[in-house]
């Protein structure tokens, strides 16, 4: 009868601590404290999948309940030894956390641990995943963990070692698993292809180290995939992408050339060709991200080792990868994977999947015409340098398209705008002796210029045009308004303040007494006309609109004036000829 076929991750499963790979630091610890007999109640051994948390606590177990033991190799031909090797819950027993999280799983255990081994020196608790323990169940093994019997060791094994309660991790030693490097897997993988006559590159076997993310039990497990491939020829870079799923790099690189030079006609047909070979649109834009992603390494790094070592890249292409990578501005690349990252979350979310792949690659042939941050700086620097200069000059651009302007425009007659030099206001000097008793004219002046002193265009023009002054003095200022509504703005809000302000700065007084009337209180017939002062066009726009809010205020309050002294009526239910009355009247019955 023949044997079954035992996977390669685990006929080649670590059974000493001399087999178990990429973990020097732990070996060497566990070694040292079996040598030396400090053996510690509770182990708690954490890091990422397949990386030898499992292994190294059969290992310790073994080197712990091995009748030649303790010891740093284990005989495998012992009862304790074969019952671990054969998975025999004797005197080491293996839980699942996941499957056995609840408090009752945990006091079932507690409840076993007072009966003494019966192979070995100890009895052995290895929990798997141990973070998938409930709260109640963490509680409840933890004072024993702290105190367990002479002849009980527990070792936690998890993942995620944040998950585990701090009182249990303050009671255990904590031995922190790393990933495995890249050339440990490869040798690994190269020892077991040798063994099991598994006829494949070493280019391969890089790809296979590179996708296993650091764990040589995904490794091991592609390898054995992959290895029936092997009868009638080598096993290469592409049987690996394709068992994967992955993008080629020639396909890869001939996408990236499409967007270099802008042919989206070219990029359209060759995502249909990968499409329709069953890649889904997201895997594509995460082969595209990483090749990006490896770019921007070439182009940033001189040692090729380094560069082969954290990339998919290898000395065939290399040369290839880094004339493609001097094509691109490192802020280019970075914009397109972030264009890569935003497409690819879009793509998560819609159901149109193939839609958002096409307007991913039109526009990434169009990367060029996105701007840039450093055409954006030298813009910005260029105008700092035109202002520093005082050289506002600009040079128009020409364009293909003529700029045809409407017939009403060409029609109308221009209009001379004076330059900033013609309107501006000289500042008028202040009198040296005001006088109380001043003329029309005199006063006219000095009215012109309290007004000119207001710093608001606004309330200057609001002065300007309605206000008349009747009476200026250092004792006191008189100044009328035609209608109520202008009085009563003037004494309110910013209106009064930048009149105070204006005296105050041009009369060189505080507190003054400014008393705001309406022309109808007064005669008015010897005093000057309205002052005007010379206003810009923007200002004169701004005094027109509020004249018309002033009128429509004026118009409203008229109206509701009317409305409030015409007789009142009132709704009432009455009979079918009162409805009728009603009907006549709109609707409403007069008192």
């Amino acid at each position: 009868m023949e044997t079954k076929y035992v996977p390669l991750y685990r006929k080649y499963r670590p059974q000493t601590f001399h087999d178990l790979i990429g973990q020097e630091n732990i070996v060497h610890a566990l070694s040292n404290a079996i040598e030396l007999n400090r053996i510690a109640h509770a182990y708690l051994l954490c890091g990422p999948r397949g990386t030898g948390k499992t292994s190294s606590a059969r290992i310790l177990a073994k080197s712990l309940n091995c009748k030649e033991g303790p010891t740093l190799t284990p005989c495998g031909k012992c009862p304790a030894c074969l019952d671990i090797m054969n998975s025999i819950p004797v005197d080491v027993i293996e839980i699942d956390a996941a499957s056995n999280r609840s408090v009752e799983d945990t006091q079932a255990i507690l409840e076993k641990i007072q009966y003494v081994p019966v192979n070995g020196r100890y009895k052995i608790y290895i929990i798997d995943e141990v973070h998938m323990l409930s709260n109640h169940a963490f509680n409840a093994l933890l004072k024993t963990l702290e105190e367990p019997p002479e002849n009980v060791i527990f070792i936690l094994a998890t993942t995620e070692p944040h998950k585990v309660l701090e009182t249990i991790i303050s009671r255990c030693q904590r031995f922190d698993f790393r990933r495995i490097t890249t050339d440990d897997i490869v040798k690994r993988l190269e020892y077991i292809s040798g063994e099991e006559k598994i006829n494949i590159s070493k280019e391969a076997l890089y790809a296979i180290a590179k996708n296993s993310q650091g764990g040589m039990r995904d490794a091991l497990a592609l390898l054995d995939q992959i290895s029936v491939l092997g009868v009638n020829k080598q096993i290469d870079t592409n049987d690996i992408n394709e068992i994967l799923g992955k993008i080629s790099y020639d396909t890869l690189f001939e996408i990236t050339d499409c967007i270099i030079l802008s042919d989206c006609s070219k990029s359209i047909p060759l995502i249909d060709k990968i499409y329709s070979k069953g890649n889904e649109p997201v895997q594509i834009l995460s082969n595209l991200t990483q090749y990006f992603r490896d770019l921007m390494i070439v182009k940033n790094c001189t040692d090729k080792e380094l560069i082969f070592s954290l990339t998919q890249i290898n000395e065939v292409n290399y040369e290839k990868t880094k004339s493609q990578a001097d094509k691109f501005t490192l802020s280019e690349i970075i914009q397109i994977i972030d264009k890569l990252a935003y497409y690819t979350t879009q793509i998560k979310d819609t159901t149109n999947k193939y839609l958002w792949l096409e307007l991913c690659i039109i526009d990434l042939t169009n990367y060029k015409n996105l701007p840039s941050a450093q055409n954006l700086l030298k813009r910005i620097e260029d105008l700092e340098q035109k202002i520093k200069n005082g050289n506002f000059e600009t040079k128009l651009q020409t364009s293909p398209i003529k700029m045809v302007q409407p017939n009403i425009e060409q029609q109308k007659p221009k209009e001379h705008i004076p330059p900033v030099e013609e309107i501006k206001e000289e500042p008028l000097k202040q009198p040296e002796n005001i006088k109380q008793d001043t003329n029309n004219s005199d006063m006219n002046n000095l009215w012109v210029s309290i007004i000119q002193s207001i710093d608001s265009p606004p309330n200057r023009a609001f002065y300007s045009n309605l206000a008349r002054p009747v009476e200026i003095s250092e004792e006191k200022i008189v100044i009328a308004f035609n209608k109520e509504m202008f009085v009563k703005q003037a004494k309110e809000g910013n209106k009064k303040t930048a009149l105070v302000e204006a005296v105050c700065k041009y009369m060189n007084i505080t507190n003054p007494n400014i008393q705001i009337i309406t022309s109808d209180s007064i005669d008015l017939s010897k005093k000057i006309a309205t002052v005007q002062t010379p206003v810009n066009k923007e200002v004169q726009e701004e005094i027109t609109v509020q004249k018309q809010e002033e009128e429509e205020y004026h118009n409203f309050v008229e109206a509701k004036k009317e409305e409030e002294s015409k007789p009142q009526y009132t709704n009432i239910d009455s009979s079918s000829q009162a409805a009728m009355v009603k009907e006549l009247f709109d609707g409403k019955y007069i008192e």
